[in-house]
């Protein structure tokens, strides 16, 4: 009965109801959740969110790309599975070199 686990996914909801700090330590402590909740998806939304223009001295919403990128990418390190963006191939790019340090982080010490 109810929805099936596959069909959840848990949202921290970055930017809706919080603080500057609140939404920054959210993205920061993301592992936490992911690790909490193994069982379903994380999914984050940060993109052009107005905590970036706060973050980034007021910048506009279209000039928010690189912040946006930056809370993909430590996102993506801190255990997101799942991304909503506006600029789909800036964020592939993005996450396939976030994918390629952490499967390079899993592989043996460099001797």
């Amino acid at each position: 009965r109810g929805v099936p686990h596959e069909c959840i996914a848990l949202d921290p909801g970055i930017g809706f109801s919080k603080s500057l700090e609140q939404n920054v330590g959210l993205i920061a402590r993301l592992d936490e959740l992911a690790l909490t909740f193994t069982q379903f998806p994380i999914f984050v939304g940060t993109s052009r969110k107005s905590f970036l223009g706060h973050l980034l001295d007021g910048a506009p919403v279209d000039e928010r790309l690189h912040g946006t990128m930056a809370t993909v990418a430590v996102a993506v390190l801190r255990g997101a599975h799942i991304v909503r963006v506006h600029d789909v191939s800036a964020a592939v790019e993005t996450v396939r070199v976030v994918d390629a340090i952490k499967r390079a982080a899993a592989q043996r010490p460099i001797a």
